[in-house]
């Protein structure tokens, strides 16, 4: 049984995760929080106290912490006697946290690939590239590191288990389709980090088609879809992380990611990718100082955490899939609904951060419980997807299926 979390990072995620840790301490135990910026951690310590999110008595700490230091990492885990790390700070420091982890025996959860600063969409498939090549480290220190456990990836993922196990003999296609039909009032922002964010769209969009990696543009390949809730919604095929591992460990041929973007956001995104201000490369100004232009335009963007209060509409994320059971075809629809508005008046954060963050706390305490504390590191695909998605749905994301029987939710338990 591991107990006390340690949440790196400050931003939207953070602030859902802390909230999320709270309503479950009696698990998880004391809740200590970390960034670069200390006034933003303990900004999310103190809504955690306004809400009265603790369900019972207990810790939630703030620190200052560099977390590309892998020394000061361990040792802020070992003065915090945290058993479970939850980084939803940037992808760039994924490595360094996860080397603190096998060091101190701690479990890791993150939400989201690693990533190279300098490097944009590098060769598929991305988790072997850094993450996997780190397997057998995490196995001789029987060190817990569940990778990639948010919605996309992470949910997903156990979706996708989920439809392997119960619903078809034999699978086709796995098509994620991520919807945001919300409105955030502002001219352009970003649900997540900009430099991520961006960082996804600017290289090639990566797919596994007939068992083979396929590159295409951004924007080159759309399609529409009548879907739950969110009704009649056009969706293009982008490159993402559950793809690489769903690949690897499910035998389907075709697995593919598509996300919704309005026309005004593509335009937006096109003129500033057409003037070359999405670029990670460093370059000089007239006046001689080096400047990286993607790092410029996220500073002059809204903060993600900041369109919280104001974001109304709901999210619609699920998996499409295609294939056969009992000799038939079948196409199933394994989804969620999530409400902005809902999000922010219970943990403070718009409902794309709820989604993110929400399954990295469910599966914090299925470790905690043993569950899946595997002492080894997996993605969200290689777990039992019962206990997490019955989980959620007692958290806030239930789980609902469309198939030849309408659409329902589903319950685990």
């Amino acid at each position: 049984m591991k107990k006390n979390v340690l949440i790196i990072g400050a931003g939207g995620v953070a602030q859902v995760v802390a909230h999320k840790c709270a309503q479950h301490n009696d698990i998880l135990g004391n809740i200590a929080l970390a960034s670069r910026t200390l006034e933003k951690c303990e900004a999310i310590a103190k809504s955690v106290e306004e809400k009265g999110s603790m369900k019972v008595a207990g810790q939630i700490r703030s620190y200052a912490l560099d977390a590309l230091d892998v020394e000061a990492t361990a040792s802020l885990i070992r003065e915090t006697q945290s058993q479970i790390v939850i980084n939803v700070g940037s992808a760039f420091v994924n490595m360094s946290v996860l080397s603190a982890c096998t060091v101190t025996g701690t479990a890791y959860l993150d939400t989201a690939i690693h990533e190279d600063p300098s490097r944009i969409c590098e060769t598929p498939p991305w988790y072997g590239n850094y993450e996997w090549k780190r397997q057998q480290e995490c196995e001789n220190s029987k060190t817990t590191a569940i990778l990639g456990v948010g919605f996309d990836p992470g949910v997903v993922n156990a979706f996708a288990a989920l439809a392997q196990q119960d619903y078809f003999d034999s699978i086709d296609s796995i098509d994620i389709i991520d919807i945001n039909a919300g409105s955030h009032g502002h001219y352009f922002a970003t649900n997540f980090d900009p430099e991520i964010n961006f960082r996804e769209f600017t290289g090639q969009v990566w797919s596994w088609q007939n068992r083979e990696w396929t590159s295409n543009k951004m924007f080159e390949v759309k399609r529409t879809d009548m879907l739950p809730v969110v009704g009649e919604q056009t969706s293009y095929m982008t490159g993402h992380d559950e793809i690489h591992s769903l690949s690897k460990n499910l035998d389907v041929p075709n697995i593919r990611f598509w996300m919704g973007f309005g026309e005004h956001y593509i335009n937006v995104f096109t003129v500033l990718n057409s003037l070359g201000l999405l670029s990670e490369q460093p370059i000089k100004t007239a006046e001689g100082q080096e400047v990286v232009p993607l790092k410029v335009v996220k500073a002059v963007l809204p903060d993600p955490s900041s369109l919280a209060p104001t974001y109304t509409g709901k999210t619609c994320i699920g998996n499409l899939v295609k294939g056969k059971k009992d000799g038939k075809e079948r196409e199933v629809f394994i989804y969620n609904v999530a409400d902005h508005k809902e999000a922010y008046d219970e943990v403070g954060s718009q409902g794309i951060s709820y989604t993110a963050g929400v399954p990295a706390v469910a599966a914090a305490i299925l470790i905690a419980q043993g569950v899946w504390d595997v002492q080894k590191m997996v993605n969200v695909e290689e777990l039992p997807p019962y206990p997490f998605l019955d989980l959620l749905n007692q958290m806030g994301l239930p789980t609902c299926i469309r198939d030849e029987q309408g659409e329902r939710p589903l319950t685990f338990s």
